[in-house]
């Protein structure tokens, strides 16, 4: 475990550039460092991490997941992520925990949104009976990054996305001025409305959208 996270750590040093690292940490906000290497280039320095005679035995995920994410590099979570992601197949109940800690530190929409979509919408097909009480919770919770993965968690589920479950997630954050909140409300609508355009239009008439939301919304339909 130690020495994955080690030659991985070599590997981004290797690659650092920092004007680009300057770049990303400003598109930001200065919220997090960066050694300043491009996606495609994180994905290639990846590759080799991520052969399957390489990856680290499932057991050993929680432990190498934290490690990555309490670093200050923010290709550490980009990598994390995903590295999370190539055990969704054989993920276990308890993995949600995981998912939840992902969520909750270092919050920014870059890794949250991955996060709902790839790894708690996936989790939510596998174990059903975990979504209707995590989802209160994450209502309930107060923080915006697990009220965003409650609204997110859908995004992909296209002819499979339960219209009932969603109209109530969304009733329950009507009335936020949080510009995350609103803009994930109008995105899942948005994303529906190439499945079901005629429910999606007929919810957004019949419900107090913020106009943020609204608009999202209907960004497809004109």
């Amino acid at each position: 475990m130690k020495e994955f996270v080690l030659n991985l750590q070599i590997e981004f040093e290797k690659h650092a550039h920092a004007v680009v690292a300057a770049g990303q940490k400003a598109y930001m906000k200065n919220r997090f460092e960066f050694y300043g290497i491009k996606t495609p280039q994180r994905r290639e320095i990846q590759k080799m991490f991520f052969a399957k005679a390489y990856l680290p035995p499932k057991r050993d995920l929680e432990k190498v997941t934290k490690i990555l994410w309490n670093k200050p590099q923010r290709e550490y979570q980009y990598f994390a992520q995903e590295l999370v992601r190539k055990y969704v197949k054989n993920a276990e109940i308890r993995d949600i925990e995981l998912y939840e800690y992902m969520v909750v530190n270092k919050s920014w929409w870059d890794t949250v949104d991955f996060i709902a979509v790839h790894l708690t919408g996936e989790h939510f097909k596998k174990y059903p009976e975990l979504r209707n009480r995590y989802v209160d919770k994450w209502l309930s919770s107060g923080n915006i990054w697990l009220q965003r993965s409650a609204i997110l968690f859908q995004l992909n589920y296209k002819e499979n996305l339960d219209t009932e479950f969603l109209s109530y997630v969304i009733h329950s954050m009507l009335g936020s001025k949080e510009f995350f909140i609103n803009k994930a409300i109008g995105w899942v609508l948005r994303n529906y409305s190439k499945t079901d355009p005629d429910w999606v239009r007929d919810f957004v008439d019949r419900t107090e959208l913020d106009k943020l939301s609204r608009r999202e919304a209907l960004r497809l339909m004109g």
